[in-house]
């Protein structure tokens, strides 16, 4: 089995390279120009297309997207060519080849209203420009593939590059005291898991093509980014570290203190029963994962 990845050297696209390592061949692309003259660039729509009618994969696996929230509010035509167009040439150039796809969503496609966690049935409406593409490169691939997965998640990280625990950390070596929003909820979700999650997700779906749709995938739990971060100092205390801060000098904000230009959606909690119930799989707690990455970055 031949697999096309986009997106290799995101934290999910680094993280991917391995997992579906076991279910066959990976092409792994950046958005660099390949050496054999594949195209993994989002912003060139016909290369896509070319390269998947070269590569003809059994299954295409999008972990490429655009991720800057607040940017996204002043280029809403960058964001919507990488999270909506070329999402939409991914799948119908899967569909010309027979092959599966899957691809990578957001809780931001809600509105953030409430306290229960968001189950694929409710309705959608997003706050943001982000939010926006990412819902309508839902509705994209859709339209044109239905054998597909489109996975939506939240608040994820990786031990490779930046992240909030990498941010936190530092600000506990630099400062006494840190403010930190804590009326968004959701629960941190590693960038190995969701890879993990979609490796097996991958293979029921190409042994049955019936389990395709939209399924929420996240870590067990939920908590604020306040919690989250009281969580990442306080186990970098218990491992020795040495902070100018410590968890209870943590101080909890609303999201009112730190204005930005994308509005948040206060409650990123997704219900995962549909993805769990399906694919047979268990999603652990988020501290479980937070602490593993800790201490692989420590």
């Amino acid at each position: 089995m031949r697999i096309l990845l986009f997106g290799r050297n995101g934290q999910v696209g680094w993280e991917l390279q391995r997992s579906l390592a076991p279910l066959g061949e990976v092409v792994a692309l950046g958005s660099s120009p390949d050496e054999g003259g594949l195209c993994g660039d989002f912003g060139d729509l016909d290369g896509l297309a070319r390269t998947v009618a070269q590569v003809r994969p059994d299954a295409i696996v999008n972990a490429a997207a655009y991720t800057a929230v607040d940017k996204a509010e002043s280029e809403t035509e960058r964001a919507r060519l990488v999270n909506a167009l070329a999402p939409g040439v991914l799948a119908q150039a899967a569909h010309r080849i027979g092959a599966a796809l899957v691809h990578y969503s957001s809780d931001y496609v809600f509105d953030g209203s409430g306290s229960r966690p968001w189950t694929e049935a409710d309705g959608t409406g997003p706050l943001n420009v982000y939010g926006g593409t990412k819902l309508e490169g839902e509705q994209r691939i859709a339209q044109a593939q239905p054998w597909h997965l489109v996975l939506r998640t939240s608040w994820v990280y990786g031990a490779r590059g930046g992240n909030f625990a990498r941010t936190m950390l530092r600000l506990a070596r630099e400062r006494e005291r840190l403010t930190v929003i804590d009326d968004q909820f959701g629960a941190p979700t590693g960038a190995d898991l969701l890879a993990d999650a979609t490796a097996h997700a991958l293979r029921s779906l190409l042994a049955d093509p019936e389990l395709a749709g939209t399924y929420h995938v996240a870590a067990a739990g939920q908590t604020s980014w306040h919690g989250y971060a009281r969580f990442v100092i306080g186990q970098a205390q218990q491992a020795g570290a040495q902070l100018r801060a410590s968890a209870d000098a943590v101080d909890a904000v609303p999201t009112a203190a730190f204005p930005t230009p994308a509005r948040r959606p206060h409650n990123s909690r997704l219900d995962t029963g549909r993805f769990r119930a399906t694919f047979r799989l268990a999603l652990p707690p988020w501290e479980q994962g937070v602490a593993r990455m800790l201490r692989e970055i420590s």
